[in-house]
This record gives structure tokens, sequence and C-alpha cells, in this order.
């Protein structure tokens, strides 16, 4: 459906991808992945055809829709919820659009000709006249009630918008669906609802994510962005894993022969080219070596972060107990009566759809917001390291990123400052750079190095996935889980959840909470079984 021909995209000197040639076709839905900066979006631009492409061609078979992921959650403003999910069909909403606008004016014979033009546009896009239906049932599925749908997109928060994008794109059943990020900033069940869409659909489809569980769920095949080239592999992500592990431990093993060959002949070389009866040999021996091309076997350009939270002094027994906090805004309860008390050992989940209240939570602990009523009693030994949500805020100004960590313990060893760094792969020239060209990815990794260098006893974490690529991910929850101190953690991410939760919290809708003791597959079963 999908033909990617001698693609190659360069910016300047910098080749960014080179002899690209793939065929995605009908009915696999393939995960894009790679490293930071390998080139994943600029790929998916250019499939969709808004990044310029250096050389080759990508080809989509005549007469298929295409469905792109809009990144912009505040593109629609002025529309309505319903409408702006029908522009995801923009020859439909188009029709629809002047069809009642002409209905307003005063009838005319040109009106009634282009009504009826209008009416055969309409049919061929939706052929059965259900085309509120269908939005109807879809933004429901998607938490909004029908009386919300006439509402402007402007009256929603950030996660709903996105959340209509999400129905934007899948309302016409493109053919060939191009996906960036989807789960980014939906809770679980939404992503549980995306899972089952995409499990469904029966054209061709790439999709970029940081979220392991999502991309076994829905990929039938893994595209592997590396050394310039894409490479496939059949199966999801855990497939691909074990494929490429395979892969790198064979490389690596070809490459410790030709490095052991490489020397003997080395050795040789340099022990007989003065020798007149062995200069033949050691010739012979020359030009074996002169063939033998190291870099050729290239092991992966992935780089793996090394994460390690560790604690200077170890915290009491007391950690935090939470009294009666209630917290409302605008009349809207957010919390409701939330007691808890935590110990030592405690490595809680923090979970609930958005607006739930999760971050005002973190926000009441950390006492940048205060609670309506209730109290926070910190431990008398707990020292705090908060990730808050957004860190764009945080991490700013034209300073580097050694200053800028540094700023935070002037007291500390200038190689334990650079230590924190190198292990969130910022690494000789990058620790100079400036902090206002940080992206987003960057940021967070930032954020982590600062926490590191901390080493506090407690750490209370936003949403600290957000941004970082899947290597990063599955570092950061072993960190968290070999970790010592105390944790409360908000995510999204299912597989970090798993790596470390020994318990788990739940806002629910009407900002009460549900304590668990146990991990996150296990409140699974316990929910199931006692649902309803």
């Amino acid at each position: 459906m999908v033909k990617v021909v001698n693609l190659k995209k360069s910016f300047g000197n910098r080749v960014l991808f080179q002899d690209i040639n793939l065929s995605l076709d009908t009915g696999k839905r393939y995960g894009l992945i790679g490293a930071n900066g390998a080139g994943k979006t600029t790929f998916l631009k250019m499939l969709s055809g808004t990044e310029d492409i250096t050389d080759g061609e990508v080809q989509v078979q005549s007469g298929k829709k295409v469905g792109v992921l809009s990144q912009n959650q505040y593109a629609y403003e002025d529309f309505t919820l319903a409408d702006a999910v029908l522009y995801g069909n923009k020859r439909l909403y188009d029709a629809i659009k002047e069809k009642e606008k002409l209905y307003m004016e005063e009838y005319t014979d040109a009106i009634g000709e282009r009504l009826g033009e209008l009416e055969m546009i309409s049919v061929e896009e939706d052929p059965t006249y259900e085309y509120d239906v269908k939005i109807t049932k879809i933004l429901e599925s998607l938490g909004f009630p029908a009386e919300q749908h006439t509402d402007l997109m402007s009256t929603i928060a950030g996660g709903d918008k996105f959340k209509v994008l999400l129905a934007q794109v899948l309302f016409p059943k493109p053919d060939v669906l191009f996906l960036d990020e989807p789960t980014n900033n939906l809770d679980m069940a939404t992503i549980s609802w995306l899972e089952n869409q995409l499990q469904h659909h029966e054209g061709t489809m790439v999709v970029i994510s940081h979220d392991r569980h999502f991309l076994n769920a829905v990929c039938t095949h893994i595209l592997d962005v590396d050394f310039k080239k894409i490479r496939e592999f059949t199966g999801n992500y855990d497939d691909w894993y074990i494929a490429s592990t395979v892969l790198s431990k064979q490389a690596d093993a070809q490459r410790d022969k030709k490095l052991k060959e490489k020397a003997e002949l080395e050795a040789f070389v340099a022990r007989f080219s003065a020798n007149a009866s062995k200069a033949k040999q050691a010739t012979s021996r020359q030009k074996q070596l002169d063939k033998i091309d190291i870099e050729a076997i290239q092991v992966s350009s992935r780089r793996d972060p090394s994460i390690v939270f560790k604690q200077e002094k170890p915290i009491s027994k007391e950690v935090l107990e939470i009294k009666d906090i209630c917290k409302s805004y605008d009349g809207e309860v957010v919390l409701k009566d939330i007691n808890f008390m935590l110990e030592k050992k405690d490595k809680v989940a923090l979970i609930g759809p958005n607006g739930a209240g999760k971050t005002t939570l973190c926000e009441i602990l950390m006492e940048n917001i205060k609670p309506d009523s209730g109290e926070v009693k910190w431990g008398a030994t707990a020292l705090i390291s908060y990730f808050p949500q957004n860190t764009t805020d945080l991490i700013k100004g034209d300073i580097t990123l050694y200053d800028w960590l540094r700023d935070f313990d002037r007291q500390a060893d200038i190689g334990e400052i650079r230590n924190c760094l190198g292990r969130m792969l910022f690494n000789g020239e990058e620790q100079e750079k400036s902090v206002m060209n940080c992206s987003g990815g960057e940021k967070h990794r930032m954020m982590l190095s600062k926490i590191m260098l901390e080493k506090r006893n407690f750490l209370l974490l936003d949403e600290p996935t957000n941004h970082l690529d899947l290597e990063a991910i599955i570092a950061l929850g072993e960190a968290l889980l070999s970790y010592e101190g105390t944790v409360i953690c908000v995510s999204h991410d299912r597989e970090l959840l798993d790596a470390f939760a020994n318990r788990i919290m739940e806002i629910q809708e009407d900002g009460s909470i549900v304590d668990f003791d146990g991990t996150y597959e296990e409140y699974l079963e316990f929910k199931a079984q006692n649902k309803g």
C-alpha cells in the first residue's frame, strides 16, 4: 500500500537516511523505533508528505485515504468537539458546512444546483448518512457525554484535546494511518481503548511510541531505525528485542573474532617484515590485514542510560501521613477525604484518569498548593526529590547543562556532577551546550541527572517517562526497583509500573482514592474480580 524507494534525507552534510527501500503492506501494523535523534519523526513526516525528501520517493497506492495524527492540540479551539472530529474527513466537513450555510440563504436555482453537488459529495463520503451517529459514538467512548459535543475545543483540558485529535484521525477510517506518540498524555483507560481500535485497523499503520506495552499490543511488525538504515522485523516489540539481542551477540562474536585475527596478523607482520626469508609471507599477511573491515561490523548506535538513585541518609519508619485532604477548583471536587500513611518500603504507583487530581496531590505534598482542608505530615528524616510534570519552566536560560546542574549543589564534586550527566547520556561537549537548546526529552534526562545528584531518600515523580525513549524508561524502572528509599510515581506507562510498584493508589473520578497493597498486575486482577 505504501512503497519507499531509494529514500534519502540529509540536513546539509549530515545524512539521516540513505538508500531506504521498504514495502508497507495492507494488514500490517508497524512500530517505528530507534534512539532519540535517530530520525523517527522525520521519517514518519516523509511518509505522510509533510517533510521534504532529499532523494527517492514515497508512493501511496492511488485512491487510498491517509490519516495523520495532528500534534497541535490548540489548532481547533473555535471548533465544537463534534466538528473537530468531523474535520478528520475534510471533504465531508466542507460539504456539510457549505450545505448548512446555503440552507440559511434564500433559495435560487444556482443554490439548488450547488446543493445537489454537495449532496453527491456527502453520499460519496458517507453513504449511510451516519456521520453524526459515528461521531457521537466515538466521543462518548472517549468519555465525552453527548451534551458536551457542542462545546468548543477551547473549553476542555489539553489531555482531552488530544483525545479529540485521536477521534479525528480515526473517524474517517483511513486506509493508511501515521501516528506519532499517540499515547502521550493519555490515561490508561484511553490507551486501552486506542489499543482496541488499532487492533481492528485493517489497512496499513506506522506508529511511533515509547510505550512498550502499547507496541506489544498493537504491532505486527517493527521498523528499527539504526545507522541511517531501517530494518524490518516480524512480530511485536518483545519479538524484536529478542531477535535484535541475538543479532547483537552474533555481531559481537564476529567482531571479536576479526579483532583477534587482526591482532595476530599485525603481530606476524611486525615480527617478520624485516626478515628477508619471511618477507613474502609478511606481505601476504599485510594484504589480509588490509581486507579486514572492523567498522563494517557495527554494534547498535543505541546508548542505554545508567540511572542509579542513592540516598545519603536513610529515611526513618515514619515517612508520610496524609489526613483528610480535600481540594476543589471552582466548585469541582478534585480530591476528597484523602487519607494514607507511607512506610519506608513503599513504592507507590499513583494512577487515575486525566484530570483526576494526581498532579494536584503531588503539588500539595510539595506545599506548592494548599489543600482546602486536611494535613500533610512528613517524617522528620524525609528528604524529597521532586520531578514535576512540566520541566520546561524549571530548565531554562542561557547556561550550560553542567552549570545548571552545579547550581543545585555548589559543594558537589565536579566529577560527580559530570558523572550524573554522563549517566543520562550527556557526554563530553554535550555537557557544555546551552540549556535553552535542550529538547523535551533532554530536559527530562536533565531532571533525572539532578535527582541522582541530590541523593534524597524520597522520590516524588510526576509523569517522568514523557519524552523518554524505551531504553531510558526501562533503565528508570530498574533504578526505582533497586532504590532503597520511598517512591511515589505518577505514570500511565504500564511497563514502568510493573517494574517497581508494590503499592497502587488510584484516584477516582469523584476525588476519592483506592489504596491497594500489591503490584499493578495484582491490582488489575483485584479490579476485575470486584467489578460491579
